[in-house]
């Protein structure tokens, strides 16, 4: 089934945002990774130093939906305001759906990464529709909460 959630981005207290959220929900984390998590032999996975503890992902389960966030670093916080700091994030269960839905809604739009397999072991992509509104499309082989 395809679910729909929303994704913020932060530009350094995602962490801090997160723990707000948590406290006036409730619940627990589902997923807590930062960016020392990353692979650092990865030219692709470059985080300066300085961001190692900031947040790669965190996700927060509220009733049947997922509020999710991260951290923007380095060249990425530069284009972050306010108004723009969230995306639609769309979670699909077959890599053709994924593929349907990511070519079908970036049409006319900007791709700012193509659906490509992540580090992660999801096969996700991002853009930003004609209508200005940005979105993530995963396909998660293996899921488990994220």
């Amino acid at each position: 089934m395809t679910t729909v959630n929303t994704y913020l981005t932060f530009k350094g207290n995602c962490e801090e945002a997160f723990n707000f959220y948590k406290a006036a929900f409730g619940g627990e984390f589902a997923y807590v990774g930062r960016f020392k998590d990353m692979p650092q032999d990865d030219p692709n996975c470059k985080v300066d130093v300085a961001e190692h503890n900031n947040i790669m992902h965190i996700s927060l389960p509220i009733g049947n939906t997922v509020l999710m966030g991260s951290d923007a670093g380095g060249e990425w916080a530069k284009g972050i305001t306010v108004g723009n700091n969230f995306s639609v994030s769309i979670n699909t269960d077959s890599q053709a759906e994924a593929d349907r839905l990511f070519n079908t809604l970036s049409a006319n739009g900007q791709i700012t990464m193509a659906m490509n397999k992540t580090f992660w072991d999801s096969y996700f992509g991002m853009f930003t529709d004609k209508f200005g509104i940005q979105w993530m499309v995963s396909f998660d082989p293996n899921p488990k909460e994220k």
